[in-house]
Order: C-alpha cells, then sequence, then structure tokens
C-alpha cells in the first residue's frame, strides 16, 4: 500500500506540472509569439517526436522524388522542352520548402524552438517563396496548355517565352515573401507548437488584417482564378472540336474521322491534361487549408484554432510536394522509359514505341505538349 501511495503522490505532482507552450523558449523569442498561443499548455512530447518523424517521411520522399524529376528532365535531350521547364521549376519550388524540413525536424524533437528570430525568418521566406510561387507555376502550365490545345498549329511557347514565364513567377512570389522577411508590411512569427513560423495572421490590427486579405487574394484567388478560366476554355474548346469532328464523320457517313494513329495522340493529349488538371487539384488541396485557419485567425472566430489543428495545413502542402513527382511518371511514359533507363532498380516495366506511335511518346514527353489534333 505504501508503494502504491508513493506512486500515485508522484504521478499527481508529475500532472500538477502545467507546462505551456514555450516552457523551454528564451524569452526575446517568445516575445514574437502571439498571446494566443501562449495560452496552450505544451504538448505531450511524443506528438511532437511523431510529427518530427512524419516531416522526416516528407523530406526523403519530396527530396528523393523531385531530384529525380529535376534529373531526368534535364539530363534527357528528349525531355528538354519549353513547356517541361514549367515542370522543374515546379520540382525546384517543392524542393525549396523541403529544404527548410530539418527546422521543423530539430525543433520538434527539441520540444520548441532553437534557431531564433532569424531562422523563424528564413523559414517563413522559403515557405512563401514555394506557396506564392507554386500557385502561379501551376496557372503558367495551364495557360501553356491552353494554347496548345486552342491554336494547335502556333500555340507552343518558345524557350525565351517560357524562361520569361518562369522568371515572372518568382518576381510574382518576390513581393509578399519579401516583405514581411524585411518587416516592411507583415511579419514572420512562429505558430502552432511554435515548431514553424509562417506571416502573421493573428495579430489583431488593421495592417495584419488587410496584409491577410491582400495576400489571400494575390496568392490564392488569383492564381486559381487563372485555373478556373484556362482548364474551362480548354474543355470548351476540346468539346467544341469533337463535336465538329462528329458532324462531319456524320456526313460523310463514317464512324470517325480519326486514323489509329490520330486517336493514340488524342489519348496522349488526355494523359497530358490530366496531369495539369491533377496538379491544380492537389495545389487547392494543399493551400486551402492554409487559407482556412489565417482568414479564420484574422476575420473569424480564432476560438476553433489549435496548435495541433494549424499543423494541419503544414502536413498537407507536404504531402502534396511528395506527390507531385509521381504524377509525372504516372502519366508520362517518356518519363517512365528514361526512368527505366537510368534507375532500372525502380522495377518500372515501359514499352519502348514503335515507328507507329513515336509521335505519341513525343507528344506526352511535354508537360504541355503539342498535338497534332486540338482533341482531349
Amino acid at each position: 500500500m505504501a508503494q502504491n501511495s508513493t506512486f500515485v503522490s508522484t504521478y499527481d505532482a508529475f500532472r500538477s506540472e502545467r507546462r505551456m507552450l514555450g516552457w523551454n523558449t528564451p524569452e526575446d523569442y517568445m516575445s514574437y509569439v502571439h498571446p494566443y498561443w501562449k495560452t496552450f499548455e505544451a504538448p505531450n512530447p511524443f506528438l511532437l517526436y511523431m510529427i518530427g518523424f512524419l516531416y522526416t517521411i516528407f523530406m526523403f520522399c519530396c527530396v528523393a522524388g523531385n531530384g529525380v524529376v529535376i534529373w531526368i528532365f534535364t539530363n534527357c535531350k528528349s525531355l528538354r522542352t519549353p513547356s517541361n521547364m514549367l515542370v522543374v521549376n515546379l520540382a525546384i519550388l517543392d524542393m525549396l520548402m523541403m529544404l527548410k524540413s530539418p527546422v521543423m525536424i530539430i525543433n520538434s524533437y527539441n520540444e520548441g524552438p532553437i534557431w531564433g528570430k532569424l531562422g523563424c525568418d528564413v523559414f517563413g521566406l522559403m515557405g512563401s517563396y514555394n506557396g506564392i510561387g507554386s500557385a502561379v507555376n501551376n496557372a503558367a502550365i495551364a495557360y501553356d496548355r491552353h494554347r496548345t490545345i486552342s491554336r494547335p498549329l502556333d500555340g507552343k511557347l518558345s524557350r525565351k517565352q517560357v524562361t520569361l514565364m518562369i522568371v515572372a513567377i518568382w518576381a510574382w512570389a518576390t513581393p509578399f515573401s519579401v516583405m514581411p522577411f524585411l518587416g516592411i508590411w507583415g511579419r514572420y512569427v512562429p505558430e502552432g507548437f511554435l515548431t514553424t513560423c509562417t506571416f502573421d495572421y493573428m495579430t489583431e490590427d488593421a495592417s495584419t488584417r488587410f496584409f491577410v486579405g491582400s495576400i489571400f487574394v494575390y496568392s490564392y484567388v488569383i492564381p486559381l482564378a487563372m485555373l478556373i478560366f484556362y482548364y474551362s476554355k480548354i474543355v470548351r474548346s476540346v468539346g467544341d472540336h469533337e463535336k465538329t469532328l462528329r458532324d462531319q464523320a456524320k456526313k460523310m457517313n463514317v464512324t470517325s474521322l480519326r486514323s489509329n494513329r490520330d486517336q493514340n495522340e488524342k489519348s496522349a493529349e488526355v494523359r497530358i491534361a490530366k496531369v495539369a488538371i491533377a496538379l491544380a487539384t492537389l495545389f487547392v488541396f494543399a493551400w486551402t487549408p492554409y487559407a482556412f485557419v489565417a482568414l479564420t485567425a484574422a476575420f473569424g472566430n480564432r476560438s476553433v484554432l489549435t496548435p495541433l489543428l494549424s499543423t494541419v495545413p503544414a502536413c498537407c502542402c507536404k504531402l502534396v510536394s511528395c506527390i507531385n513527382p509521381w504524377i509525372y511518371a504516372i502519366n508520362h511514359p517518356r518519363y517512365r522509359m528514361e526512368l527505366q533507363k537510368k534507375m532500372p532498380w525502380f522495377c518500372i516495366h515501359e514499352p519502348v514505341p514503335t515507328n507507329d506511335d513515336s509521335s505519341v511518346g513525343s507528344a506526352t514527353t511535354e508537360m504541355s505538349g503539342v498535338s497534332k489534333e486540338t482533341s482531349s
């Protein structure tokens, strides 16, 4: 009985030691933490360890997957097309986000931040470039697909045009990434379990709320509107073209005006368009949770937000950065062929195209490839 009493008293003493978030964080760093997060108890260390382990898996998968995409697309001559430059740029942006993961992992196992305010600012800067840049990059891919399908003869973008688009993508991401970093407008602050940093969406003043509203429109609404606009035009263009072909075939009393080769090219075009739409869908999945958390904190009922809930958006965008490379592998026969050639241990078995469908293999190598027919 005495032994049991000692155990109970020890357990009660442990339970009575109520640690709050930031208990092991320097005071100068805690001055940047919003008072709302300080009202939460420190999480069970096991939870932070599990998050750190999850981020380790994310980091490995993202770096390996996107690294292979960059390597294959830049080293294979047939894949070094202007349109595929946008694919490589998206992979670089995904890699940029994962390069900051070691900070999150170390902070999680430390049960608190160890890098100081500068580390927080760099962490937020890299995340902002990735988020805004990938959004606009997906819009650029949608624009490229639209030009290719709606203008099959002269719609292909040149290398110079795509280079200018990539420069514009990074330039678009710069204002709302650099201004918080320099403290010109907005700032990067710790959030949630204080193991990550993002732009300040918690401070209750007009300037912060205007910043949150502006970055929401600038980095989410505008790119999403572009995605919807261009993909809806693609669907309309393809539908009109298919209707014209069907009407013409009906007048000629034939089943179809397409040859087997044209039908194969049609299938290639469908796969390429599906890749682009899948990337756009993943963008929505990745960044909508962030938009929800930021808008709720700035304009809604922030009491529903918890440190654990604020971690979910970060996990979503990390997961998407891991999935993106496999979309290329699944839907690009030429990419799979090169991967099979350079990394045979992946156990990929892609048939070598014959002369009859060589043009199909060429078409499918491009993220925004060109087809002789404006068909889906």
